[in-house]
């Protein structure tokens, strides 16, 4: 049996994070043109290092919500049981690690991580961020700059092929803080098996085109805790 959560920036936002479709369009005053693609990489990397370091901040001083918390004690129920009636996993949008801090022990990050640093040189070789900055000199051992370990807007998404087969696998599958409209990862849902159900939960619209979904309208912080209360009651027993 495997519940599968993929989340969105939703989720983050309770927790006091912003995302770039904020009523603004903006990213700290930013345009994601200039700080969130390679080629702003290229042009002005002071600049998008230093926007990275605001938002690194931010995800340092955040908290997990309800929502973050309720997924992970659905796991922790999960642990309890001797004959392990289910297994959750995370495939996130978000790359901020309040899934991990609120415990959640399967997580998956499709646009990468803002708390790991990566080579430009090999991005196999991944490290972790130690505090709020990442800056011009910082370097890997081969000696290039570091950048953020982020998927930036026209980079393929290394991770999707694995996120997909996870949500082929998943038995219930429940959407938490996506609008589903960014792509590639919005079509991971069509990757669901045809008798898998699908809850999302999100007080916007539920644009999935299917018509076996249940949308709790709410935002996640409600919504989750009673889906996840309705899911151990069905499953953890």
């Amino acid at each position: 049996m495997n519940i599968v959560f993929f989340t969105g920036a939703g989720i983050s936002a309770e927790s006091g994070i912003r995302t770039f479709r904020d009523s603004d369009g903006l990213w700290e005053e930013h345009r994601v043109e200039d700080v969130a693609t390679p080629e702003a990489f290229a042009r002005d990397p002071g600049l998008v290092l230093h926007f990275y370091n605001l938002r690194r901040a931010q995800v340092l001083n955040a908290e997990p919500n309800a929502a973050h918390r309720a997924i992970a004690e659905l796991d922790q129920h999960r642990n309890a049981q001797e004959h392990r009636p289910y297994t959750v996993h995370v495939v996130t949008q978000n790359v901020d690690d309040l899934h991990e801090r609120a415990g959640s022990t399967r997580v998956l990050h499709l646009h990468g991580e803002i708390r790991q640093a990566r080579s430009t040189k090999d991005p196999r070789i991944v490290l972790p961020i130690n505090g709020p900055s990442l800056d011009l000199g910082d370097r890997c051992p081969l000696g290039s700059q570091l950048r953020p370990h982020i998927v930036w807007f026209g980079e393929d998404v290394p991770l999707l092929p694995e996120a997909a087969a996870i949500v082929e696998q998943a038995d219930v599958l429940v959407v938490v803080g996506s609008s589903l409209q960014v792509y590639p990862a919005a079509g991971l849902i069509l990757h669901a098996r045809r008798d898998c159900p699908i809850h999302v939960v999100d007080p916007g619209p539920a644009n999935t085109g299917l018509n076996r979904v249940r949308h709790w309208k709410e935002k996640a912080s409600s919504g989750v805790p009673e889906l996840a209360r309705m899911l151990i009651a069905a499953y953890g027993q």
